[in-house]
């Protein structure tokens, strides 16, 4: 968190944060998440990443409910816009 407070994430939490966060200003699709973070296809995983996703953004705007880290795209895409 850019405050430095801490946030409990689940694994998969965590690691669809990291690739969102080490991919700033890009968009991916749902199966494109669930690829990388599962290592499998991505096939019929809409609704996990966007449960996943979900719960990260809940989490993120207890701590700064302005956030807006994570962003979701017309077509179904999602990315990262972080401005500090």
């Amino acid at each position: 968190h850019p405050d430095g407070v801490q946030i409990s994430l689940s694994r998969y939490e965590f690691f669809t944060l990291c690739f969102l966060a080490g991919h700033q200003g890009w968009v991916f699709s749902k199966e494109q998440i669930y690829e990388f973070v599962r290592k499998e296809a991505g096939e019929h995983c809409v609704t996990a990443v966007t449960n996943i996703i979900s719960q990260i953004r809940r989490k993120l705007k207890q701590e700064n409910p302005n956030g807006g880290y994570i962003e979701q795209w017309t077509g179904g895409g999602d990315g990262t816009n972080y401005s500090g």
